[in-house]
């Protein structure tokens, strides 16, 4: 079995490589942006070039892959470390360093069709859901209902 490193690095090769990473998505953290299925694309990023509410893909700290939205940045002791948060997530995320942190979501396949991160109501759809974080209870408390 491969450790988390190699996978990782393997990660890592493979979107400079060919420029981008397609994974499947996974849980309903960041429901309805991203659904159960959808294939992300992930891109390389500069994590000193993240904005409030772009979506990552990192390596937390129990070892899993996750893509969230990035919330902020905080210094510890000299180090960055890069806070997220998933839509339906009540909380944030543990900091993360910026090894952890593989690419930015670019678009997601969607039943044939393409969903563009940088498209309008992608946009306004993470200024409001971080903005107004009653929405991830709401959010959370109806996908709790359908079990």
């Amino acid at each position: 079995m491969q450790s988390n490193e190699e996978i990782i690095s393997f990660l890592r090769r493979s979107i400079a490589k060919k420029g981008m990473l397609d994974l499947p998505s996974t849980g309903d953290s960041m429901y309805p942006f991203i659904k159960q299925g959808d294939i992300c694309s992930f891109i390389n990023c500069d994590s000193s070039q993240l904005k409030k509410g772009d979506i990552v893909l990192f390596w937390d700290l129990s070892g899993r892959l996750v893509a969230h939205r990035f919330h902020h940045r905080e210094i510890n002791k000299d180090e960055t470390l890069y806070v997220f948060k998933g839509d339906t997530n009540l909380g944030l995320d543990q900091p993360v360093n910026q090894d952890r942190i593989l690419g930015k979501l670019l678009l997601i396949n969607r039943d044939k069709r393409k969903v563009y991160t940088q498209n309008l109501l992608a946009i306004l759809w993470g200024k409001l859901i971080l903005t107004v974080p009653v929405l991830s209870g709401i959010l959370r408390s109806c996908l709790d209902r359908r079990g």
